[in-house]
């Protein structure tokens, strides 16, 4: 009997041979006389049943199935080291709301009750599909689809389309405005993140009044079309008391993951100082929140091994903060942007206590921001109880 690989399933050359699920963002490592068996099984032949209790093993996990699907699947170009499996892709900084908290300052109007005009800047549908497909043969897994409201890309249709012919997992972050059933039968990705910071009163009091309900509605429809959804929260002054209602509500909705951070103040938020938190008060919060996350990292290394961030002017950089020290821009290569990074080793930091392995140094714009970039990040201090006992 013949074997062919399953429509989710795709080898990935990563440090270790690996296949990945994009659907169920499964990923299984691989030693070098299964990776190559399992190549064969990507061609139009497909693989024979000489091992039979490993065929049975992909078969039971979905990797392997006996029904033909043709598939062109990526090519197999080792990975540099550390590899980058996770792009958050700004396709657009134009959107419909102006947090208090945005990090993004970029608007030229502040007349509309509703939200600001942006500045315009966008990638274009041909510098997306470049950028994909050099993350694809970069051997990448998971793509963030972030804006601004990536929903008002100008060209988001046919971006929608496009996105399936690579095998990578599809994240949408939104705010849940512009959600409806219409838009959500034909969108074309994996998960969708929607932003809810706080109940009713807290979350419309920094993203406007109004967008709780809309939402949660969001979340229902998404839910109800077959979507995982997570949810990202922000902590900040007016949500301090909304934490436990949030976990109730989250787990009511079938929310998938739960990420909760602080913002850092930066952008808008350095003018809302009504909103922000103190470490001793917003660190206390990181204890919320379930799931894996949407990058993960690996021992002896800080936040964002695995990550980069492109911004909708085509500037390249370590994470999104550093919007404004990029390490190069699209036109050069993904791949020779990313030769440019350099990841945080822990060892480096001044962080001494018996948690750093769990919290990875946080996060390390917070900590430049507190004065040191190889300083602790205060919050992540305060969740480990470790503030003011040193």
């Amino acid at each position: 009997m013949k074997y062919f690989f399953s429509k989710e399933e795709v080898l990935k050359w990563l440090e270790t041979p690996s296949v990945y699920h994009t659907g169920t963002d499964e990923l299984y490592e691989l030693d070098e006389v299964a990776f190559d068996f399992l190549k064969k099984c990507t061609s139009e032949d497909g693989c024979s049943d000489a091992d039979r209790e490993f065929i049975d093993y992909c078969v039971q996990e979905g990797i392997l199935s006996p029904r033909r699907i043709s598939l062109k699947h990526p090519p197999l170009i080792k990975s540099p080291e550390p590899s980058l499996r996770y792009l958050e892709l700004q396709i657009t900084d134009r959107c419909n709301l102006r947090c208090r908290h945005c990090y993004i300052e970029k608007r030229t109007d502040n007349t509309s009750p509703v939200a600001g005009e942006p500045e315009g800047s966008e990638l274009s549908l041909d510098q997306i599909k470049q950028i994909l497909t050099e993350f694809e043969e970069m051997q990448g897994l998971r793509l963030m689809i972030t804006g601004g409201e990536p929903l008002l890309h100008s060209d988001f249709e046919a971006l929608n389309h496009m996105i399936p012919d690579f095998f990578i997992r599809r994240v949408l972050f939104t705010n849940g405005l512009l959600l409806n059933e219409k838009l959500l039968s034909r969108l074309n990705v994996d998960e969708i993140q929607i932003s809810i910071d706080g109940l009713e009163n807290g979350h419309d009091s920094l993203r406007g009044r109004g967008t709780f309900k809309k939402a949660v509605r969001a979340v229902r429809l998404a839910r109800e079309q077959g979507f995982e959804v997570s949810v990202a929260t922000m902590v900040h002054a007016k949500n301090l008391g909304d934490f436990e209602g949030m976990e109730k509500l989250f787990s009511e909705l079938g929310i998938k993951d739960w990420t909760v951070d602080v913002p850092c103040v930066t952008g808008r938020l350095e003018k809302s100082s009504e909103f922000q938190v103190s470490p001793e008060v917003g660190g206390k919060y990181l204890r919320y929140g379930y799931g894996a996350g949407l990058h993960s990292g690996e021992k002896g290394f800080g936040c964002g091994l695995h990550l980069l961030s492109v911004m909708a002017d085509g500037k390249v950089s370590k994470c999104t903060f550093y919007s404004d020290r990029p390490v190069g821009t699209i036109a050069e290569g993904l791949r020779r942007c990313w030769e440019k990074t350099a990841p945080v080793l822990l060892k480096d930091l001044t962080c001494d206590c018996a948690y750093l392995e769990s919290c990875r140094g946080g996060c390390r714009y917070r900590a430049e921001l507190m004065g040191d970039p190889l300083g602790k990040d205060l919050y992540k201090c305060s969740l480990y109880d470790i503030l003011g006992n040193k």
